[in-house]
């Protein structure tokens, strides 16, 4: 939906110099942006591009404004600017509530009229689906399970039984809410299930990105607060409570009983241990590893960059003898 740049300043709130007027269409990288189009300046590894960009306008600090060539939207934080505009400019399509002729849908449910619900989808019985929400293709949706206003089910999503889905939620392809999650005893050398009885709360404004899964909890529900964002290929054990407007990145694997706070970052790849707490505002980089609770908010590392394999090798020797020579250390000094 093309737009004139006062109406992009007052969307995202920055500062416009330049021509008002100026029409914009679409948004482009600022080594790719030609004329009518709108680019971005949020990583400073990307400034040396800034001279050169063919752009229409340029989002950016009021630092970087001065080596602007084009017209700029000023402000704090461009890539959140930038988000304000891309979502003006690409406003999300509104389908019509239909059922497709394929669908299989149980007893006793409720569906509005306004939702959609595509082919091959399969709804068990006691349905809930509130309005203006839509269901993928390949979607399963067990028994009673209750969903909320204006959310979407890309495709192939499964829901099992008694999960609650809040208003304004995204499940992309692939996404498992509500199977079993890892509850064995063991006897004699064998392994004995135990049956898992809770179930799993989304909140309103929460996101899953594809091929995730969320256990539900043993005996008590597995919580996803409102505004969660929760990336790719995610790991959430049972009974795991994650705080509003908390990010968790790729690949992130958080073990059973895990209470995470609200407001926290998760990078890409961390493993987080069961059965811990960690308080709000608390940012993981990636690759960590969280064995113990964290009591504190602020900023918590663990991954080794990477380095020559031969250096890393002679480490790892050095590592296993620590220990040792920490005994050594400490009968010399006694």
């Amino acid at each position: 939906m093309p737009a004139s740049l006062g109406e992009l300043s007052q969307v995202s709130g920055a500062r416009l110099f330049g021509d008002a007027d100026c029409i914009i269409s679409s948004i482009n990288t600022l080594s790719l942006a030609k004329n009518g189009e709108i680019t971005f300046l949020s990583n400073r590894h990307y400034a040396h591009l800034l001279s050169k960009t063919a752009a229409s306008a340029v989002i950016l600090t009021e630092e970087d404004s001065k080596n602007c060539p084009t017209n700029s939207l000023v402000c704090k934080d461009p890539y959140l600017a930038y988000a304000k505009i891309v979502n003006y400019l690409y406003p999300k399509c509104k389908q019509q509530g239909f059922i497709h002729e394929s669908a299989v849908i149980g007893q006793k449910c409720i569906i509005d009229e306004t939702v959609s619900v595509s082919a091959n989808v399969v709804i068990g019985d006691n349905v809930t689906i509130k309005a203006d929400s839509h269901i993928g293709a390949g979607s399963v949706i067990a028994d009673n399970v209750c969903i909320g206003t204006n959310t979407s089910l890309i495709a192939n999503v499964t829901l099992c039984h008694d999960v609650v889905i809040g208003d304004k939620v995204i499940l992309h392809p692939g996404v498992v809410i509500g199977a079993d999650g890892f509850g064995l005893a063991q006897e004699n050398g064998t392994w004995l299930k135990i049956p898992q009885l809770g179930s799993v709360f989304i909140g309103d404004n929460v996101e899953v990105g594809a091929n995730t899964t969320i256990d539900r909890g043993a005996i008590e529900d597995t919580i996803i607060g409102a505004g969660v964002k929760i990336d790719n290929q995610v790991q959430i054990g049972h009974n795991v409570v994650i705080g509003e407007n908390t990010a968790i990145a790729g690949c992130v694997a958080v073990a059973g009983s895990v209470t995470l706070g609200k407001r926290c970052q998760i990078g890409g790849g961390s493993c987080l241990n069961g059965h811990i707490s960690i308080v709000d505002d608390v940012i993981i980089t990636g690759m960590t590893g969280v064995a113990n609770s964290i009591k504190s908010s602020g900023v918590y590392s663990s991954a080794l960059p990477a380095m020559d394999n031969a250096v890393w090798r002679r480490n790892v020797v050095r590592y296993k003898n620590l220990d040792e020579l920490f005994k050594k250390i400490m009968s010399k000094l006694e």
